[in-house]
């Protein structure tokens, strides 16, 4: 049981702790930028666009330099990066020189080392722990990232709320480097990476998703709904704190409720796999995590109640959402072959990652030409075209990964 691992437990707490951090910097950054520098949709575009534009190219280079090195030192590196550009926002506040250009550059450098780490933690793990134990080990990384993703907001509305949004990223660099401590901490020597027989190219992770079906689909739903979501959730942050007179902490909560409802379904996608088999298991989860966000633009009220609506439909939509996480990194790990997990990884980041800006940029255009409960709505339908293709014949009758890879 990868639970009783000891190296296992310091490399989750690790990556756990990280995963929480950057659910307060999604949350604090543009709160930082609404509330303290009194910016509208346009400012925290901007800032998501800056946090995401790292995955445009970023992911392709950075598997292609990662597949010959060890990951655990560069995971380290990484959070340190993120500690320290984190503490720049808390400190330019006390000197009284926080702004929207340094907010976005925050981001950005962010944005860049949250980038490394994810690609070099999916490309470790095989590593790490045996064949037979990874869907368990993927699942306790992902009910911990979406528990993460529970308290992670809710504790940063509320550290907003106490501390006001500056200070509560100084909370966040210290995550940071708790996560470094934990990650470093997995003693179990590290796999030398094997020395290639020739010179790799740099789009032998494209072709890799190029040539299964399943990992094709799967990349075209994730950048629609990646870039669909980044439309919703920057208006969404507009409409519930300053049209819907929702407080900071209220929102944090409601977002957290999806958190909670990701850490359900991220305990049933395996069992649900077993089941149905993982095509159907992961059309099932879409229902619900691409489904349900149709309702958001939809929902009345103000202040409390639309907290608590918005937070039923964030439970909803995270179940549906846990359980193809889980399935999703599984998926790709046993089907990719190990030498070109870390390349193959970066293209499928720089496809569905690379979009984030376009989509925060986007819905920085939508929300201030037609109002933010418009741009909910064209972001939520986004969301449910992006299944489509997870419900194709080939996709549906997928057993398991282990069967289609060999």
């Amino acid at each position: 049981m990868v639970r009783k691992d000891r190296d296992f437990r310091r490399f989750w707490t690790g990556h756990t702790i990280s995963a929480v951090g950057t659910q307060v910097t999604a949350v604090a950054l543009p709160l930082t930028a609404a509330l303290t520098l009194d910016a509208g949709a346009a400012g925290v575009s901007a800032i998501a666009t800056a946090t995401y534009l790292p995955s445009a190219a970023l992911p392709l280079l950075a598997g292609h330099w990662l597949e010959r090195r060890r990951k655990r030192g560069v995971m380290v590196a990484a959070d340190v990066l993120r500690a320290a550009a984190v503490a720049v926002v808390p400190i330019a506040w006390a000197l009284d020189s926080l702004s929207l250009p340094l907010l976005v550059i925050v981001g950005f450098v962010v944005g860049a080392a949250s980038v490394v780490f994810d690609i070099a933690s999916f490309a470790y793990l095989p590593d790490f722990v045996a064949e037979q134990d990874l869907p368990a080990a993927n699942r306790a990384l992902q009910g911990s990232t979406t528990a993460s993703q529970v308290g992670g907001p809710g504790i940063s509305g509320l550290l907003v709320q106490l501390l006001g949004p500056a200070l509560a990223l100084l909370v966040d660099s210290v995550s940071y480097l708790a996560s470094a401590l934990g990650v470093a901490g997995a003693r179990r020597p590290e796999v030398r990476p094997a020395a290639a027989e020739q010179k790799a190219s740099l789009w032998e992770g494209v072709r890799q998703l190029r040539v299964s079906p399943f990992l094709r689909s799967l990349t075209v739903h994730a950048a629609v709904y990646n870039a669909s979501a980044q439309i919703l959730v920057v208006n969404l942050v507009i409409l519930a704190v300053k049209d819907r007179g929702l407080s900071a902490g209220g929102y944090g909560l409601a977002l957290s409720a999806g958190g909670a409802g990701a850490f359900v379904g991220a305990m049933l996608g395996l069992r649900l796999a077993g089941r149905l088999g993982y095509g159907r298991a992961f059309g099932a989860s879409l229902v619900l995590s691409t489904g349900l966000p149709l309702l958001l633009a939809l929902l009345p009220g103000r202040g409390v109640l639309f907290g608590v609506l918005l937070g039923a439909v964030q439970f909803g939509a995270g179940i549906g959402l846990g359980s193809a996480n889980v399935l999703s990194v599984t998926i790709r790990q046993l089907l990719i072959p190990r030498s070109t997990l870390a390349r193959s990884n970066g293209a499928y980041r720089t496809f569905t990652f690379g979009v984030l800006p376009i989509g925060a940029a986007l819905g920085g255009v939508l929300g201030a030409n037609f109002g933010t409960t418009a741009a909910v709505a064209i972001g939520s339908v986004g969301i449910a075209l992006s299944a489509l293709p997870m419900f194709a014949k080939e996709i549906r009758r997928l057993q398991t990964p282990v069967a289609t890879a060999a």
